[in-house]
């Protein structure tokens, strides 16, 4: 179990202090808004180069220039598996920091992309594994590379259901799906911790906390009061605190050498035996953490990336 002197009210700002990233190389996705643009504002302001990977390159180009001259944000669409492709294939060098953050959370009617693919699932989960696996060889080339996988408490709403991915045979649940999208981000790092230790490259999940951001934006007006008043005011976290997990998994040397975890607070989270043990803010099911079930899906994402479009694993 890891522990640091770090806690829920550190910043990314803190986390980073005594961090020298010039001649690294790193990646946000969703580095247009929310915690994704103070991940890349941290990691710029302590040397790194960074891209911003964003949809909307407008917005992502009016953060990079609030940043600064390194950083730069170029267009990535992480449902499409050809924008990933594309972004994959133009990268060129090593890459030190890849930061998985952009997402999609409660999308409020089932939604598929053009490969059959439920949205959430695939925005959030397959996409980031193509972008991955696509940079590994550049992971690879870096050395001594951090990937950060974002996840999130919603996890405790469902595992990953390998018998329907999709909601082909069940009824469709906005928040569920949401869960199991973030179920896959935390078995993405210890699946890619476990393929990739050989290689250097250390791997883990980071849940960032309640922090209003715009990835609420599919959810209701007082989605974030109605969390204060289900887990307290002082659950929530401002950007800069909710960005702090990111940074330090990315970032701290406290963590090197260590790959496959879950982490909240910037400490390493509990494996949760039963969710009455939890509080719903903390620790990690034993779903999301399962070596099996890692493998498992890691072969069903291959799978689906390689086609037929729509096919279920």
């Amino acid at each position: 179990m890891t522990h640091t002197g770090f806690g829920k009210s550190s910043t990314a700002a803190e986390v980073a202090a005594d961090v020298d990233l010039h001649g690294a190389r790193a990646i946000v996705t969703g580095g247009a808004s929310g915690i994704g643009a103070e991940t890349a504002r941290v990691l710029a302001g302590r040397g790194a180069e960074v891209v911003l990977a964003v949809r909307d390159v407008a917005a992502g180009d009016r953060v990079a220039a609030s940043i600064g001259p390194n950083a730069r944000a170029v267009q990535l669409d992480l449902a499409d598996p050809t924008s990933v492709a594309a972004f994959s294939a133009a990268w060129d060098g090593p890459l030190d920091i890849l930061v998985n953050n952009a997402g999609v959370m409660g999308v409020p009617a089932l939604h598929h992309t053009p490969a059959g693919w439920e949205v959430q699932f695939a925005t959030n989960h397959l996409g980031h594994f193509a972008l991955a696996t696509g940079l590994h060889g550049a992971l690879r080339m870096a050395g001594r590379a951090r990937v950060v996988s974002l996840t999130s408490t919603a996890h405790f709403r469902s595992p990953v259901v390998f018998d329907d991915l999709f909601y082909a045979f069940r009824p469709y649940d906005a928040m569920g799906a949401y869960g199991q999208s973030k179920t896959a981000n935390a078995l993405f790092a210890v699946g890619a911790a476990r393929r990739w230790d050989g290689d250097g490259i250390l791997v883990n999940a980071a849940m960032p906390g309640g922090v209003a951001t715009p990835l609420q934006r599919h959810m209701p007006p007082d989605y974030m009061e109605q969390a204060a008043v289900r887990y307290g005011a002082k659950a929530l976290k401002s950007v800069e605190q909710g960005a702090a997990t990111s940074v330090f998994c990315a970032v701290s040397p406290l963590l090197d050498g260590i790959s496959g975890r879950y982490f909240e607070d910037c400490n390493e989270a509990v494996v949760l035996s039963a969710a009455a043990e939890g509080d719903g803010m903390h620790g990690v099911a034993p779903f999301a953490s399962d070596p099996d079930n890692a493998t498992r899906l890691w072969s069903v994402s291959e799978r689906l990336l390689r086609g037929p479009a729509g096919s279920q694993p």
